[in-house]
């Protein structure tokens, strides 16, 4: 029985079975994989939260910004400011009273401390709106929301091991010098997977959210669901991983015969449309986000035609000898 966890050379020959209790083999890694990293994102579902709510952050203005630029601040913005005037006031009736002179030395000194303890805490009232964090409407959603959360990030986690062990299974079926091909971009894959989810939490996610949210807020009460705001939030991340895949797919096409470097230059034109649609669909249906999803969508599509032009020649040099 084939129980290996290594990839099977070419040249091996193995029965059936030893094929499926390969495979069972994997199978069983992945879903350990799965298993010991979905407790790991159980365990610290806090902190996975914390992070997801990071971009929100961008969406909450101070109430300063919001009275500088006009904008109508909500009922607790409105409440902080007053008492904070109203503290200001009163520390300062505190000062007035403790200069005269018809209140003994002692009651003088008690009330100048009582004003600057009044005045402090004015100062240390807080002055901006409270950071916008998603509601739960149901009995069980914090729990459901938790684990799909959890979920998510298992999957992202174990994503290194799980495309391993495919790559694994598949391997023997290719001969050497398709394996010196299939190996680079194998290692592609997790490296642009990682870099479209990173690309799009920290530059898509921050402003297509704060974009909707702040969009003609003045005609109605935000509130934000939280089982709704993390699909978006991890849809969006997937979205931008898969489209970062662009490059593997065009040499996977190249492969087969089905697109050239040639075809790539000479169709760029509806390139850029297909482009624009497809960020136009993804989550996050603003213009912000549409335009800067297109901007590395077209970067990929620039780095895909230079690796067809270099597969190409390679393939054409082969031809030669």
């Amino acid at each position: 029985m084939a129980t290996t966890l290594k990839p099977i050379g070419h040249e091996d020959r193995l029965t059936i079975v030893d094929h499926l209790d390969e495979l069972r083999t994997r199978l069983v890694v992945c879903v350990a994989t799965l298993v010991i990293a979905f407790g790991f994102c159980f365990w610290q579902n806090a902190a996975l939260i914390d992070v997801l709510d990071e971009p929100l952050k961008d969406s909450t203005p101070t109430a300063q910004e919001q009275r500088e630029s006009g904008g109508r601040l909500n009922q607790v913005a409105i409440a902080q400011l007053q008492v904070q005037k109203s503290f200001t006031a009163i520390g300062r009736s505190l000062a007035l009273l403790a200069r005269s002179e018809s209140f003994p030395a002692a009651d003088q000194r008690q009330l100048a401390a009582a004003a600057e303890q009044v005045v402090q805490a004015a100062r240390a009232l807080p002055n901006t709106i409270p950071e916008r964090r998603p509601i739960t409407t149901g009995v069980g959603e914090p729990f459901t929301v938790t684990l799909t959360i959890a979920a998510y990030f298992a999957l992202l986690f174990s994503l290194p091991i799980l495309l391993y062990q495919a790559y694994a299974f598949v391997l023997p079926a290719f001969s050497p010098h398709e394996r010196k091909v299939a190996l680079p971009t194998m290692l592609m894959v997790p490296l642009l997977f990682l870099g479209g989810v990173a690309f799009g939490y920290f530059l898509v996610l921050p402003p297509a959210i704060s974009f909707l949210q702040n969009f003609n807020d003045e005609s109605f009460d935000v509130l934000l669901q939280a089982r709704d705001y993390y699909r978006f939030s991890v849809l969006g991340m997937l979205s931008t991983g898969l489209i970062f895949q662009l490059p593997v797919g065009l040499l996977a096409a190249n492969a087969v015969g089905i697109v050239s470097a040639r075809q790539l230059r000479a169709s760029w034109r509806f390139a850029i449309v297909a482009i624009a649609i497809t960020a136009a669909v993804l989550p996050g249906v603003d213009p912000v986000t549409t335009v800067i999803l297109m901007v590395p969508l077209l970067v990929l599509y620039g780095l895909s035609i230079l690796l067809l032009t270099l597969a190409d020649r390679r393939r054409g040099d082969r031809e030669e000898i």
